[in-house]
């Protein structure tokens, strides 16, 4: 396996565990009223689901794409 392989497989690992995190993160009490009264996530949630879907994008192609 190559090294650019290995990158992608760990960047695919860690976007899922970013969202994962994420996502956990939008069912909690604070953000679920900072979404009812702002119509938005907090800062710190979009970054976890940003970065993660990034990640993820990022890994799957340097893993299994990329020749």
């Amino acid at each position: 396996m190559g090294s650019t392989k290995l990158l992608g497989l760990v960047l695919l690992v860690v976007g899922v565990a970013l969202l994962f995190f994420g996502y956990q993160s939008t069912q909690s009490v604070g953000d679920q009223i900072t979404e009812t009264l702002t119509g938005r996530f907090t800062d710190e949630t979009m970054w976890y689901l940003i970065g993660g879907a990034a990640a993820v994008v990022a890994g799957g192609f340097l893993a299994f794409v990329r020749k």
